[in-house]
């Protein structure tokens, strides 16, 4: 049996999660999964997956070798981008990860479009709520919305105006005391996203300061998706830091007000990555080209709606 195409197999198995999903995504037999997956085994000779009925798992020596397969992988890609160059046409299986909210309602849009345009290319599109080692877990592209520290990966800039701000109902505000500078929160209720901020929130230094100002809480409700945490300030539970794009419609409608605007952290940009070496692959290298126009259109947009949020910025009367 082809060790590479065995390794190709493998991770199938993991990205989908079950033998049954690498065979329907590779249309092969369960049966000829396994024998693949078994021969890497009896290769290595140590026991790559805990397989049982439903589910698989790896082992310890199944993690660090998915590492290398992937690497493996990557690098005979890259080689045959190199021996072939621009005559290449983009085709394959293409890895995109996103923020959920990003991904579902900026991203996923252009994918669709991609698909139509490029029949010979199929896309996994992973919505995750964290950061992701892109090499390890076999990315190919992040969109990814923040202030980018020094790095290995090529940056390709889609956005540059996305803030940080706190909401809450017009309802909650009218009930509860006055929000005038960040550490009046320790007298409300906060509704903690998990990715900014479980027990903290940070602001911009107060005026003559250097130090950026710190505001810790006990949430009064915490939750693990924009949604969630958006629609239980509707309601009123209490106040929530969100990005701006995330509520501008809430806010445009009423539903929410934004407090604290003049503590903000200055606006953050938006990119897609890709690790070195990638960016030339034609599969990536074409989703780039396309969707970063796309992209930037649709960050300015979203940009503009932002800016208006300013008209609905909480006051105390």
């Amino acid at each position: 049996m082809d060790r590479i195409d065995a390794m190709k197999v493998f991770l199938a198995a993991l990205d989908e999660g079950s033998l049954a999903g690498a065979g329907r995504l590779l249309t092969r037999s369960p049966a000829a999964v396994s024998r693949a997956i078994a021969f890497l085994e009896a290769h290595v000779g140590v026991e790559l997956l805990h397989r049982t009925t439903r589910s698989i798992r790896l082992s310890e020596a199944g993690e660090r070798y998915a590492i290398a397969c992937r690497r493996i992988l990557t690098e005979l890609e890259e080689a045959d981008v190199v021996a072939v160059g621009e005559r290449s046409a983009p085709r394959g299986i293409l890895t995109i990860s996103a923020p959920p909210i990003s991904g579902e309602d900026i991203l996923r849009p252009l994918v669709d479009e991609f698909l139509e345009l490029y029949p010979t290319v199929s896309v996994r599109l992973l919505l995750l709520d964290r950061h992701v080692n892109m090499v390890e877990e076999g990315i190919d592209i992040v969109l990814r919305v923040a202030q980018l520290p020094d790095s290995a990966l090529i940056a390709t800039r889609v956005g540059a105006d996305v803030r940080k701000v706190v909401v809450g109902s017009p309802d909650y505000l009218a009930n509860h005391p006055p929000i005038r500078e960040p550490s009046d929160l320790a007298g409300h209720s906060i509704i903690a996203f998990s990715n900014l901020g479980l027990d903290s929130w940070t602001f911009t230094p107060a005026k003559g300061a250097s130090v950026p100002r710190t505001v810790t809480f006990t949430p009064r409700l915490t939750v693990n998706t924009v949604r969630a945490a958006a629609a239980s300030a509707i309601s009123g539970v209490g106040l929530t830091r969100l990005y701006s794009y995330h509520v501008a419609e809430a806010v445009g409608r009423g539903d929410l007000r934004v407090v604290l605007a003049n503590a903000e952290h200055p606006p953050m940009p938006a990119h897609l990555l890709t690790p070195k070496g990638r960016s030339s692959v034609p599969k990536v290298r074409a989703f780039i080209d396309f969707a970063a126009p796309r992209l930037r259109s649709e960050f300015a947009r979203l940009a503009t709606e932002a800016r208006a949020l300013s008209s609905f910025v909480y006051s105390e009367e």
